[in-house]
């Protein structure tokens, strides 16, 4: 798990960036293969809290262990409680209710893709930062590839009107919760501000749960899999590779990686469960990474 330096490093080593950045992007597109398997034997509130519940057992004792440096203030608790709230629980409900509602992987995939974009909009007017022609023109490319891989899955007249809005709810919590951690959280421990996220997240969503939903759980196989490696290599280690990456990188140059999260999910798709990949597909994971290429580069 990675640390954090005592400030922020604005000039990443590209091999770095495209090392932790391909980690990120197999662990960040696992999670919709996480959910495929666990939604059918639990409600997602219930789902979500036994997510939590199994990373804060790991991250919290870690942080012990490999002695983390806590926040100093509860301001800063504070902070990164808030920048947890829309990156880890607004997003998680957005994505895992809007599946159980019955939105299409392609549509899911297209709403929350537009992140990038809302980021590259919205980082102009908060964090005061550049975007250049050539960065707007990458991620410009990457939406369209985005949608070229996802058009043939996407059903969109059917689709429910309240899964979308879910869905929406997540893309809205992600990018406010990455603009917000970027410009108020500043360089801090990666592995106790992601241990906090998951007890925060980990107690709404057993609250939530026991509002909502039956919390009954089907304790099979595929759903104790799916719970440990989304606690694991979701909950624990993409996102802390994901601040990790934030804190060193401008934030519309990081959060355009997510446009390759659909192609890897595709061929994830292809090799595990022999679904088949367009040549349709193809092309938009080539315009895709050719949008990634223009999009991360730095001024």
């Amino acid at each position: 798990m990675p640390s954090v330096p005592t400030s922020p490093q604005k000039n990443l080593d590209p091999l770095v960036f495209f090392s932790v950045g391909t980690l990120f992007i197999f662990l960040w597109a696992s999670g919709f293969v996480a959910a495929k398997y666990g939604l059918p034997y639990a409600e997602p509130f219930t789902l979500m809290a036994a997510r939590f519940v199994v990373a804060a057992v790991i991250l919290v004792p870690a942080c012990f262990l490999l002695k983390a440096s806590w926040p100093k203030t509860p301001k800063e608790i504070t902070h990164i409680l808030i920048a947890g709230f829309g990156v880890q629980t607004m997003y998680l409900t957005g994505v895992y209710y809007g599946i159980w509602f019955g939105i299409s992987t392609g549509v899911t995939a297209l709403v929350v893709g537009l992140q990038p974009l809302l980021t590259a909009v919205l980082a102009g007017f908060i964090l005061k930062e550049t975007v250049t022609k050539r960065n707007w023109l990458g991620l410009i490319l990457g939406f369209a590839g985005l949608g070229l891989v996802v058009l043939d899955r996407i059903l969109a007249p059917t689709d429910a009107i309240l899964g979308l809005t879910m869905l929406i709810l997540g893309l809205v919590g992600i990018t406010l919760g990455t603009l917000y951690q970027k410009k108020y959280c500043g360089p801090f421990d990666v592995r106790a501000g992601v241990a906090l996220q998951n007890i925060m997240s980990c107690i709404v969503m057993i609250v939530l749960a026991a509002t909502f939903e039956s919390m009954v759980i089907q304790w099979t196989i595929d759903f104790i899999l799916a719970v440990l490696w989304s606690a694991v290599g979701l909950s624990v280690l993409a996102i802390c590779l994901y601040y990790w990456l934030v804190q060193r990188g401008a934030a519309a140059r990081i959060t355009s990686l997510i446009y390759l999260s659909p192609p890897t999910t595709a061929v994830m798709g292809w090799a595990m469960f022999g679904e088949t990949l367009s040549w349709q597909t193809i092309i938009g994971m080539i315009v895709a990474m050719i949008g990634i290429a223009m999009a991360v580069q730095n001024r």
